[in-house]
């Protein structure tokens, strides 16, 4: 294991976050707090509770899993593009490097990122609304676990963009409607049988359901499933990495 290229891979990617501090940390955070403004003050004087949980304190996972799945993905598809648009991609493949170690640098950078813009905005939250956490560990491997699985498919979206334009498809036109339909600001328990059906099909659901359980022990479906499901969706994307770096994917031309 080259322990010197990851951090190299590593470290250049967080360099490149504190060159981008309004983008990638600020934004994130006031858009939140928006959120909290226009959902919690305006929607949340209407909503009195749900199922003993005032609303404020119930939409605080879904809003944090809202940003941490965007945000995984951005950093990562970015962090993987970046260098096949300029070239320097070529430089990584013919480099002492092997796969594994390019996906750990780059992943994890992305990772880390969204697991510090949680935690972030975690504490933005406690500002607007009170906050109790059941299960800290629970949260905090949780909260892990989604970064990472999450950096993993935006490092496959990186690779399949051919254009600026195609990083932002998945995550505006698929990952935030999900997020909105998963769970985040409503308990599915709400909607008719029907869509309530249907709605389990959404896996953004277990992700977000399992995030509120560590908090206030509240949950759609049960916890284990949830995290059942976060395991196989980072499965099917190790495999997709692995498919790409076995057949040189839009990276061997």
């Amino acid at each position: 294991m080259n322990i010197h290229a990851i951090a190299s891979i590593y470290k250049f990617e967080m360099a490149r976050t504190f060159r981008t501090l309004l983008q990638s940390v600020v934004s994130p955070v006031i858009s939140t707090s928006l959120y909290f403004v226009v959902f919690g003050s305006a929607i949340g004087s209407r909503i009195t509770d749900i199922q003993g949980v005032s609303y404020g304190t119930f939409i605080v996972p879904g809003l944090i899993m809202l940003s941490v799945l965007t945000q995984s993905i951005a950093n990562a598809s970015f962090g993987i593009y970046f260098p096949k648009f300029t070239g320097t991609i070529y430089e990584l493949l013919s480099a002492p490097v092997s796969a594994l170690e390019a996906v750990i640098g780059y992943v994890g950078a992305a990772a880390t990122k969204s697991f510090v813009l949680g935690l972030i905005i975690l504490a933005t939250a406690g500002l607007f609304v009170p906050l109790k956490i059941a299960h800290p560990v629970w949260m905090l491997s949780f909260l892990a676990l989604t970064a990472i699985t999450f950096s993993l498919f935006g490092f496959i979206i990186g690779i399949w963009a051919d254009g600026f334009e195609q990083l932002q498809v998945v995550p505006l036109l698929i990952v935030t409607p999900l997020t909105f339909l998963g769970g985040s600001f409503y308990s599915i328990d709400m909607l008719p049988p029907t869509w309530r059906l249907i709605t389990l099909f959404n896996p953004v659901v277990y992700l977000v359901s399992g995030f509120r359980w560590s908090f206030t022990e509240i949950a759609d479906v049960s916890i284990h499933l949830s995290v059942g499901m976060t395991f196989a969706f980072m499965l099917a994307c190790l495999i997709a990495v692995w498919w790409i770096f076995r057949t040189g994917y839009k990276l061997k031309r």
